[in-house]
């Protein structure tokens, strides 16, 4: 209960345009102010900054434009040219090519087929500069057509996007047999969005308990899976299981899972 009403609260202090005034004017006056913990920069020129510091470290990177729900074609026009411009950027500055994006800020919630031309727009320069495109998963009425249209794409030969699931949403169990039988690549995150009974497990222990079996059937059959969590517990659940079965699937079906993956976002 409590963990729903704080995503109740968030999500409001989210919608408030006077407190986004605020954690703009303060929260990321100075590198240490406290809303740079979670965001690297206003600008693209302060992500690549923050990008680079990350990488230095030996952490992987993606970036990530904050933004959801236009309101027109003209907004996701311009969410969409916002990320071409960012792969020119990124390509310019050397960090890593990862970027992640949001179906409802290029246009889900207000045409599908405006939606997929703009996700083929971002993808088509992806692929012309080896990136990776992760489709970030939103609330219940957009998953199955996130994952629709995710499946679409890969299917029509762009493999260099993956897709995020959800542990509270009972239906990510099956969601993630669906993506690797693709042969494609999953975050697993917990999910920050408040969702109702029918659909989403309503106790943090539940959303534990299905995080853990989605992450072991991810590191068991997935390719590169991204375990995406800063719950300890998970990440203790995690690690062994990693060790158990990198060995067996080989490093075409996991890499890198020694390291740390940090994601600016602007």
């Amino acid at each position: 209960m409590l963990d729903a009403l704080s995503k109740s609260f968030f999500h409001g202090l989210a919608r408030s345009q006077t407190l986004k005034r605020l954690a703009s004017r303060y929260g990321m006056r100075r590198p240490g102010s406290f809303a740079r913990r979670f965001i690297a920069g206003e600008t693209i020129d302060e992500a690549l900054d923050s990008a680079r510091a990350i990488q230095r470290t030996g952490c992987l990177i993606t970036l990530d434009q904050l933004g959801e729900s236009v309101n027109n074609a003209g907004e996701a026009d311009a969410a969409t040219r916002t990320y071409l411009t960012a792969v020119d950027r990124i390509v310019a500055a050397g960090v890593e090519r990862n970027i992640s994006v949001k179906l409802t800020q290029l246009g889900l919630g207000i045409d599908r087929g405006t939606c997929v031309d703009n996700l083929r727009r971002i993808l088509d320069a992806a692929r012309a500069h080896e990136f990776f495109v992760r489709i970030d998963m939103e609330n219940s009425p957009y998953v199955e057509a996130t994952l629709d249209i995710f499946e679409t794409l890969w299917n029509a030969g762009y493999r260099n996007a993956g897709v995020v699931l959800q542990s509270a949403l009972f239906r990510s169990e099956e969601d993630a047999k669906r993506v690797n039988a693709l042969g494609a690549r999953v975050r697993l995150v917990k999910g920050a969005y408040t969702e109702p009974r029918a659909v989403a497990h309503q106790d943090k222990a539940d959303v534990d308990a299905a995080f853990v079996r989605i992450m072991q059937a991810l590191v068991a059959d997935g390719v590169y899976p991204a375990i995406a969590t800063h719950d300890p517990k998970m990440i203790e659940a995690t690690i062994p299981r990693i060790a158990t079965e990198v060995p067996k699937s080989g490093s075409s079906r996991t890499r890198n899972t020694n390291r740390p993956v940090a994601m600016p976002i602007w």
